[in-house]
């Protein structure tokens, strides 16, 4: 019995035991499954999260691309900005630089310039404070040749002239400086050659062509016109061939119809009446012709002096009747147009032109004066053999030398 409860208990132990492999094995497999399961489901959340992993990285990367890209852009452009800034700032610098150089030339030739002309000043003024007597009387005889020359040919003024030569010459006399003796030679000669010119009176003249233009008024006009006063006629005429009895008549006529009708007598035929407006036009064309006349006579136009008066007698005589007035204006014309005007004068600016380069006339003095006394000093010297020959320099003397030259030369020569 007791073996039959313990091979009982051990079929029972292995039917438990059975019993409980065969749960173990089924758990164990469930297990497994639920392993499995979990694992299939990482694995796919897994990939999933890769996938997703690597579309961000790509859409990332494209954008960091894109950005990338458009730095480099901006880049570009930044570093074409800073090259054309930099060409910008080199072509101010050079042009800045090349200003600058220009405004220091001009600054240092306007340095220079005004330095110049500071100089001269300054050298003038020395050499006017060491002039002497002489050399004020020298420089006011060319003052007044200067004068003289433009007298002459600009106004036409002879006398003037005549006496700027004669003050010139006698204030080269006073100089007393050696050097002037051809310059006053020189306007002895032109002195005479003005004392030769016949000057006309052209005052008196242009007074008579402007008495003759105030008298065209008393001309009587050839051609009657309407409206003109009522005058009595001072026309005489000789007729030889009338008989008394009809001087008689005409007298007795010219008596009744005095202060009425005027009677005139020409050789020219009556064509037409004329305008008291044309009357003027006649008498203002004579004007005009006188007063071109004048001009000329002022200005010592020979041709259009003499071609004026020819045209005003031949207007007067065209449109005139011939009276005593018509006679004695006619007369001065033609006295008028005898007398010659002097519209070229001789040229006297070579005294001047001498005078100008007295340094010049002064050294040529110098030398002909060291020639002459050479051969003196040659005669005397064998009297005083322990005497040297003093020899004869000619320096060429500053502004201020030149100016007292010719106050030693004449304190030697006295």
């Amino acid at each position: 019995m007791a073996e039959l409860s313990e091979q009982q208990e051990q079929e029972m132990g292995e039917t438990k035991r059975a019993h409980r492999s065969r749960n173990g094995f089924w758990f164990g497999v469930i297990i497994l499954l639920i392993i499995v399961g979990v694992a299939g489901a990482g694995f796919y959340l897994f990939m999933q999260l890769r996938d997703r992993q690597e579309g961000l990285g790509g859409e990332v990367k494209g954008q960091m691309s894109k950005q990338i890209a458009d730095y480099q852009d901006q880049l570009v452009a930044i570093q074409n900005q800073l090259a054309a800034l930099e060409a910008n700032i080199g072509n101010k610098d050079l042009h800045f630089t090349k200003t600058l150089a220009d405004f220091s030339q001009l600054h240092n030739d306007k340095l220079d310039s005004t330095r110049k002309e500071l100089n001269e000043a300054v050298q003038r003024i020395q050499r006017q404070l060491g002039k002497t007597r002489g050399d004020w009387l020298v420089a006011d005889a060319e003052y007044l040749l200067s004068v003289a020359n433009e007298r002459l040919h600009l106004v036409g003024d002879v006398n003037t002239t005549r006496e700027a030569l004669e003050a010139a010459d006698q204030r080269l006399r006073e100089s007393g400086d050696a050097g002037v003796f051809k310059v006053r030679e020189q306007i002895a000669k032109d002195i005479a050659v003005i004392r030769n010119i016949h000057v006309p009176d052209t005052v008196g003249m242009y007074a008579l062509l402007q008495t003759l233009e105030a008298q065209v008024d008393k001309l009587a006009l050839f051609l009657p016109y309407s409206g003109k006063p009522l005058s009595p006629s001072t026309e005489i005429h000789d007729h030889a061939d009338k008989t008394e009895a009809d001087h008689g008549l005409l007298d007795s006529a010219l008596a009744q119809l005095e202060g009425i009708v005027t009677i005139k007598h020409t050789d020219q035929p009556v064509t037409a009446i004329i305008t008291p407006e044309q009357a003027e036009f006649i008498r203002e064309q004579l004007r005009v012709k006188l007063e071109m006349a004048k001009i000329a006579l002022v200005e010592h136009n020979e041709e259009i002096y003499q071609t004026s008066l020819m045209d005003a007698k031949n207007w007067i005589g065209q449109h005139f009747t011939k009276n005593d007035e018509h006679r004695a204006m006619i007369a001065e014309l033609d006295r008028l147009s005898q007398i010659k005007i002097h519209s070229q004068f001789p040229d006297i600016s070579q005294s001047l032109k001498m005078l100008k380069d007295i340094a010049k006339l002064r050294l040529e003095t110098d030398q002909s004066l060291g020639e002459e006394v050479s051969p003196h000093a040659a005669a005397i010297a064998p009297s005083a053999p322990n005497q040297p020959k003093p020899p004869v320099v000619i320096e060429s003397a500053t502004p201020s030398e030149e100016a007292q030259s010719p106050v030693v030369e004449q304190s030697e020569q006295q």
